[in-house]
């Protein structure tokens, strides 16, 4: 059914508030999974919302706890989320990333203490909106094994750069770093369908097209030992710059019990205006995306995103009833998580 975003989000916010939840806390997390939702990336949508849910109700979330500045220098920021949801954090992250870089041309800011991010790129469209190029990447629940072993140490671990336009979306390309987004395989299983081949492997190792048995096994890395590669340079710079956890050390995000994950993120914000200067990015940005569209198989990374999300701001979310009667049942304080 055709729901309206607005009476999507009253829904989450009275499961939300049900749950006890502080509206510092469920406010950005909820316009997080909406504005997912509404991209057509399903698997880091209302999908999450039960799931965020039981892990409040078995502690893995603190949902009352407040984001501060650990540390802070001119061009450096530590965040710690104090194991709340990771919006708020990452929000009180990006805002300082964003004023540090127009005093100094570059901001790095880190988030600890953390929890699923969600989808990576969509934290720095603040950063575009000042017109600034930004980049993000963070760490999760070990899925993937380094290369050449034989069990999972490091997450899926997306990464994300965002480059700004004048007058019309940015440029966005987002990834996981493993062959899919592990969320697209607990949509598969929770629905009872099979994945394709070269997606994951299952506990034993062997290759599984079972999307039950790959969310108990491993997933495989982008790109195979590249993506490996990539994966420990995102897990060395999120936790190692910021205290976090590593991923083999956070129990998966697709149980209800186990421990408060204190994961990390970084992002980045670089003021062109520091460099070559703004009129020099935006000729080059042009001319760069001119040759690319003369083609007319090419699409600009992230513009299908906008696209979706604009007609989901006139046209309401698709929902399934199942989905709705489960937040119903969750704002109630009656609903379970599966």
């Amino acid at each position: 059914m055709r729901v309206s975003i607005e009476e999507v989000r009253r829904l989450c916010a009275n499961a939300f508030r049900a749950h006890g939840v502080a509206p510092h806390q469920a406010e950005p997390t909820i316009d997080a999974l909406l504005l997912a939702e509404s991209q057509g990336l399903v698997s880091h949508g209302l999908s999450r919302v039960p799931m965020y849910l039981a892990h409040v109700r078995h502690h893995r979330v603190d949902a009352t706890a407040a984001p501060k500045i650990r540390k802070r220098s001119p061009s450096a920021v530590l965040v710690d989320a104090g194991n709340g949801f990771a919006f708020p954090a990452c929000a009180t992250a990006i805002t300082a990333a964003i004023e540090q870089a127009h005093q100094t041309g570059i901001s790095i800011a880190a988030v600890t203490n953390s929890h699923h991010f969600g989808v990576a790129g969509n934290h720095l469209l603040k950063i575009a909106e000042a017109e600034m190029v930004g980049w993000a990447m963070g760490n999760s629940p070990a899925a993937m094994p380094a290369w050449g072993g034989k069990r999972a140490i490091f997450g899926t671990n997306p990464i994300a750069a965002i480059f700004p336009r004048r007058q019309t979306d940015p440029l966005l390309i987002d990834l996981s770093l493993s062959e899919v987004a592990r969320g697209k395989i607990m949509v598969a299983a929770k629905a009872g369908k099979p994945i394709p081949e070269g997606w994951a492997l299952d506990a034993a190792g062997n290759p599984t097209t079972d999307a039950k048995a790959a969310l108990m096994g491993m997933m495989l890395p982008m790109g195979g030992v590249k993506g490996a590669m990539l994966a420990l340079m995102v897990e060395l710079m999120v936790t190692a710059l910021t205290g976090a956890h590593f991923g083999a050390e956070a129990d998966s995000f697709f149980v209800d019990d186990g421990n408060r994950p204190q994961l990390g993120q970084v992002f980045l914000a670089i003021d062109p205006r520091a460099l070559a200067g703004d009129e020099t990015y935006h000729a080059r940005f042009a001319d760069l995306t001119t040759a690319m569209l003369s083609d007319p198989e090419v699409r600009l990374p992230g513009s299908r995103r906008f696209d979706l999300a604009r007609q989901a701001a006139r046209d309401g979310l698709e929902c399934s009833e199942e989905w709705m009667a489960q937040v119903r049942a969750l704002g109630e304080g009656s609903g379970q998580s599966s």
